[in-house]
């Protein structure tokens, strides 16, 4: 569930998908709003977004538990297009993280989608704990930035899980899901177009699953699987040799990256800063040209140029919690996931005990060139092995089908955080699924391919009648 990161020190100007307009008010303004709006799902403030031409900015006012045993509301940002009666309606646009905000991207995204824009209404919102809504929790933010990977200390996410408190239990995708469908009957549409990207593709999938009535197309794009996203990022590291192999060819490099990978990870015991740093790196180049040559060096004795491309990509990874929320981005995953353990709701004593069990019975088949302490040692991993018990909410049979709506599978051969290999998963639950692969693309293909294969498909999938 990999979300853009913003490595400033290594390549800024190609990887600022981070930067944020002037759109978003503070938590405390939005719950202000929330509270004088007065019936939840409705949209309240509406007014010209500041500085972009065409679209009005209003707050959907949400409960925070929609099973309504807590009186909170929410006000969530929202950025409408100005084309109300756009003869194919609404398409909602969702972004990643979990825990990056939607109305900053409005922007940048319109010149994207701009084929589309005459005969879409384009939406986003920022979703609970984002944005001005952003779960704060200070030291988990300093330490993983806007990674996925990089682990974080025991005190850092305790200190985050007790700063949001019991609220944490009210920040799933089930519970982003209903926000969407309040989202679409304030806007009073029967049924919308979602377009996902990461994490995004999982909340369309999970809306699809609950409302599919409401749903008229899915555009998924750099595919998280609806049977969620394995805290092992297992096929991620089976996957780093194809990718690595086909980025060489594709430069001429002239060494054998996934051999020196494999020696690397066996040598230096660094698997875990080795795949954290390549799953950043194809923002930055999806020919991974500087990671394949650090490796090559390192497999032949000198780390130096390796260990500081690990350092720059910790150093340039940094942001804030407006522009990806680390405290939504663990009560997210540790309520969605399904862990060695178990689930959220199971005692916090024994999980160490069950995961260390689960790393001793990896193969390299499930590995690749990495290790089992590579797979039991990933930041979201220890996030939520130490997370509080929390009671977790219901999630859709692991072998239930979308419904028979069209579906767009979009991926980059590239992609190492999320690999084509979880696109096929998603493929065999997906009836009407028509696949697109893009070569020498990574993630985010719509907004970061250097190819207009992606873009492409995208318009004729939903141009078409």
């Amino acid at each position: 569930m990999r979300s853009p990161r913003a490595l400033a020190t290594v390549a800024l100007a190609a990887v600022s998908v981070l930067t944020l307009s002037g759109t978003c008010t503070s938590t405390a303004q939005d719950r202000a709003v929330a509270a004088s709006a007065g019936e939840s799902g409705g949209l309240s403030g509406a007014a010209a977004c500041p500085g972009l031409e065409g679209y009005t900015c209003a707050t959907l006012t949400v409960p925070l538990d929609h099973n309504g045993g807590v009186s909170d509301r929410l006000g969530l940002k929202v950025a409408m297009a100005d084309n109300v009666k756009a003869p194919k309606g609404v398409l909602l646009f969702l972004t990643g993280g979990p825990g990056q905000p939607g109305v900053p991207f409005v922007e940048r995204l319109s010149k994207k989608l701009t084929p589309l824009l005459n005969d879409y209404r384009l939406v986003m919102i920022d979703q609970r704990g984002t944005g001005g809504n952003a779960l704060q929790c200070p030291q988990l933010q300093k330490e993983m930035g806007s990674s996925d990977l990089t682990p974080p200390t025991v005190r850092a996410v305790t200190d985050c899980a007790t700063a949001i408190g019991r609220d944490r239990r009210f920040y799933s995708t089930s519970d982003t899901v209903a926000d969407l469908e309040l989202l679409r009957r304030a806007l009073g549409v029967r049924k919308m177009t979602l377009d996902g990207v990461s994490y995004g593709t999982y909340t369309a999938e999970r809306y699809a699953l609950t409302h599919p009535q409401h749903v008229a197309r899915l555009v998924l794009d750099s595919v998280v699987p609806q049977t969620g996203y394995d805290p092992m990022d297992r096929a991620a590291m089976r996957a780093a040799p194809r990718v690595l192999t086909a980025a060489c060819k594709a430069i001429g490099c002239g060494t054998d990256p996934a051999a020196d990978l494999a020696k690397v990870v066996d040598t230096y015991d660094n698997g875990v800063d080795v795949l954290d740093a390549l799953t950043t790196w194809e923002f930055v180049d999806p020919d991974y040209a500087a990671m394949i040559d650090a490796l090559h060096k390192a497999a032949g004795g000198d780390p130096g140029p390796l260990r500081g491309l690990i350092a720059g990509v910790r150093q340039g990874s940094a942001a804030t919690a407006e522009e990806l929320s680390q405290g939504l981005h663990a009560s997210t995953l540790c309520l969605d996931g399904r862990y060695p353990w178990g689930r959220s709701d199971m005692p916090v004593a024994g999980r160490q005990e069950a995961l260390e069990k689960a790393g001793a019975e990896l193969t390299p088949a499930d590995y690749g060139p990495f290790d089992a302490t590579t797979a039991t040692g990933l930041g979201s991993m220890l996030s939520c092995l130490r997370w509080p018990r929390t009671p977790a909410p219901p999630l859709p049979p692991e072998h239930r089908r979308l419904p028979g709506i069209p579906v767009l599978l979009l991926g980059g051969d590239r992609d190492l955080s999320t690999p084509l290999e979880w696109l096929y998963d998603q493929e065999k639950l997906t009836p009407r699924a028509r696949v697109v692969v893009v070569p020498g693309a990574a993630h985010s293909v719509q907004t970061r391919a250097a190819s207009d294969k992606g873009r492409q498909a995208v318009f004729d999938f939903l141009l078409r009648r």
